[in-house]
């Protein structure tokens, strides 16, 4: 009996078990380490937690009349403003002619969300006289961050090539001179030209904070609205799914995860046991990803978790059908092992790749809540062969190693 192997079992098996209750039960001595996924909730989508529910109409004014292309427009800028601001899977629709839907899941303050999304953000720098010598269409990039000498937040901004040679003209002539900048016809600086600025840079300060500032970076990144929207409805939302529902798929999923659990044990034996802690290695590796790169999850993620999650158990039953097969024909267990996994690996893996091409189409010919199933079905089926290629064989080996489990009915044949 070799103990190193058997320790090496045990220890996976309690590594297992602390990742998982810190990640059942946030803790708050983890929240603020930001690199560590664990003790960090998953954010819940408009289906399963509720949210805001905006309608914007579209108004004509003087200089801009409300038309189909600057409806496109007026939606496409609330896409790149809501995703930036980090509100993951919005809603955003039109309705009619001159109306836009917007839903938001989660939002702590639902007046900043709305007054931000809407805002329209149009930046000139004027000379003294009042000429307008650069606008937002010059603009390239718009990014926050802070003064490395003193420390202050700003905007920094960068401009596209015609913009910089206008910049640089304007500074040349007005140097001794000031030249602001506004925002939205609002005077945020007014600075003296000391001399010519031909780099095509600028910046913004006088913020409070990083969000702040950030906020004014994605509303000019994002561009104008080219027409001004108005607020008709706004209200909150519950879960469009309903709480009893919620409840009830959760249960019928775990009831349906113990029941695969128990099977793959009950059939399978040992490899039936490794399987079970390879796919509970699985399910902490998912979650951690979706918890770090804060995506949102919604029903139509949990099914494509859920659906990962069947084709993990797949790939598991026929790898082990393979190696049932070899050691029936009288091969020793690890050769069985290793002969079980080259065969096996060929069909797991076409397997695999068909339904990621299939996750790719979903996610680039659809939109919002599918899409949300394309990328979680796509992760899922990424660390399902991870695990079941790579951790479910070592562990096997393992297994195989401590010689505890070295006849060939301990391995369901």
């Amino acid at each position: 009996m070799r103990w190193s192997k058997i320790l090496t079992l045990a220890a996976i098996v309690l590594v297992i078990a602390a990742v998982g209750v810190t990640a059942a039960v946030p803790l708050p001595a983890f929240k603020d380490i930001k690199w560590l996924p664990w003790g960090k909730e998953i954010t819940l989508g408009l289906d399963l937690q509720g949210g805001v529910h905006v309608v914007l109409e579209a108004q004509d004014t003087p200089g801009a009349k409300v038309t189909e292309d600057s409806m496109r427009r007026a939606k496409a800028v609330l896409e790149r403003r809501v995703n930036e601001l980090g509100v993951a899977e919005p809603i955003i629709q039109r309705q009619g002619d001159r109306r836009i839907i917007v839903e938001l899941a989660g939002v702590a303050d639902p007046e900043k969300a709305v007054r931000d999304i809407i805002k329209p953000a149009y930046l000139e720098f004027k000379t003294a006289d009042g000429e307008t010598i650069i606008t937002g269409a010059d603009l390239q990039d718009a990014i926050e961050g802070r003064d490395p000498t003193s420390g202050q937040v700003q905007v920094n901004l960068t401009f596209t090539d015609a913009g910089t040679r206008k910049f640089a003209q304007a500074t040349t002539a007005n140097v001794g001179k000031t030249i602001g900048i506004y925002l939205d016809n609002k005077l945020l600086q007014n600075p003296v030209v000391r001399e010519p600025i031909t780099n095509g840079k600028a910046m913004i300060t006088g913020y409070e904070n990083l969000e702040e500032a950030h906020t004014i970076a994605v509303l000019l990144r994002s561009g104008a609205l080219p027409v001004p929207l108005e607020v008709l409805e706004k209200r909150t939302v519950g879960p469009q799914l309903g709480q009893d529902s919620l409840e009830r798929s959760i249960n019928a999923g775990i009831v349906g995860i113990i029941a695969i659990l128990v099977f793959m044990i009950v059939y399978y034996r040992v490899p039936g046991l490794i399987a079970d802690l390879a796919l509970l290695i699985y399910a902490l590796i998912v979650l951690g990803i979706f918890i770090g790169i804060h995506a949102t999850m919604t029903l139509p993620g949990i099914a494509g978790f859920l659906l990962s999650l069947g084709i993990a158990v797949d790939a598991n039953v026929i790898i082990f059908e393979r190696i049932k097969e070899e050691l029936r024909s009288g091969k020793s267990i690890r050769s069985a092992i290793d002969a079980g996994f080259k065969r096996g690996f060929v069909a797991v893996f076409d397997a695999n790749v068909t339904t990621l091409i299939a996750a790719a189409v979903l996610y680039y010919l659809s939109e919002s809540l599918i899409r949300g199933f394309a990328v979680t079905l796509s992760i899922g089926i990424l660390a399902s062969m991870f695990t079941a290629i790579t951790m479910t064989r070592w562990m096997l080996h393992l297994a195989a190693a401590t010689n505890v489990f070295k006849q060939a009915r301990y391995y369901g044949a």
